[in-house]
């Protein structure tokens, strides 16, 4: 063998010694996310956009779902494993239907300083408190969750069926339904009440309701929505669905820290316009694991709300439904 040969094969020998120790691309793992594109998903949103599912190796393959039964009904016929933000008592009703269909790996509190739901007044309509909507045309956020605790409020502030009319409408609806005058207020979610408050449309008359009135104490934590995974996703891929939760629970930690960043990711994913986004306010996010016991206390008392008014048909032990990574 002359030596240019032996050279050849030694260049050979390395090239394929080389080539197998390079790893090889590994495929993402995907995973099929419901998302209800309000500020109660921002966990999501910042989780996608600074990158934090891609460092986890996760692919999210995001369907937009508006309102709890349509996540609900994605997640029981397993068309998504994760329901980016699922209103914790129809969560819990699914769970009647079929135990272990709404694992809630987190959880965001809503009071009047982390505020989500709140009853607006169309501006020009006299009304300084809730029980002014006494004889009032009203809209709710969709979902029989929404609804009935509308309903449960109105009852606290001593109005009973019959002093009002209250029909449930698509979120993405509410800004134009009040500015064009077809309801006089409403329960609503954000970022629409910011919306409203901005464009001169509505104001609000009092936000945080359901800690107030539901629980009883302004201090508590209604932890109302959050976001679920199903126990299929857990069992089937376990390290996936920790991984996932990883990426969660960065993105919470984010927001924390980083509230005002954080706010911007709304902008592209909601329907969030940019001159409304400083007023949005970020809610209390929580991991499951990191619930004290008093906040777990929140949470039963809001399940037994959700009995009370027929939202979840039997007695709950909310811990069931808790998963903590």
């Amino acid at each position: 063998m002359n030596a240019l040969k032996r050279l050849m094969l030694t260049a050979v020998a390395w090239i394929a010694v080389a080539g197998s120790a390079i790893p090889m691309a590994s495929a993402m793992d995907k995973v099929a996310v419901g998302v209800f594109p309000l500020s109660s998903s921002l966990p999501y949103f910042v989780a996608v956009e600074k990158g934090f599912f891609k460092e986890q190796n996760i692919e999210p393959d995001m369907t937009k779902l508006m309102g709890g039964p349509a996540n609900v009904a994605a997640m029981i016929t397993g068309q998504i494993e994760v329901s980016a933000v699922l209103v914790t008592l129809e969560g819990l009703n699914a769970n009647i239907k079929k135990p272990g269909v709404a694992m809630y790996i987190a959880l965001n509190s809503q009071t009047p300083q982390y505020k989500m739901e709140q009853f607006v007044v169309r501006n020009g309509v006299k009304a300084e408190k809730i029980s002014d909507l006494k004889g009032m045309k009203l809209l709710s956020a969709p979902g029989p969750a929404n609804v009935n605790t509308a309903k449960g409020v109105l009852a606290k502030n001593g109005l009973k069926d019959g002093d009002y009319t209250i029909d449930q409408l698509d979120m993405g609806q509410h800004v134009n339904a009040m500015q064009a005058g077809s309801f006089d207020g409403g329960y609503t979610l954000e970022p629409n009440a910011s919306m409203m408050i901005k464009a001169g449309v509505a104001r609000t008359l009092e936000a945080g309701v359901i800690s107030t009135y539901i629980l009883g104490d302004a201090k508590a934590d209604a932890f109302a929505a959050g976001c679920a995974i199903t126990s299929d996703f857990i069992q089937k891929r376990p390290d996936v669905a920790k991984r996932f939760a990883m990426a969660w629970a960065k993105a919470i930690d984010y927001i924390k820290t980083n509230p005002d960043d954080a706010r911007k990711y709304l902008v592209k994913n909601t329907l969030t316009p940019e001159n409304v986004i400083d007023m949005v306010a970020m809610l209390g996010y929580t991991m499951a694991k990191d619930m004290t016991p008093g906040q777990v206390g929140d949470l039963q008392k809001l399940a037994d709300f959700g009995v009370s008014i027929g939202v979840v048909p039997e007695k709950v032990d909310v811990t069931k439904y808790l998963y903590k990574y």
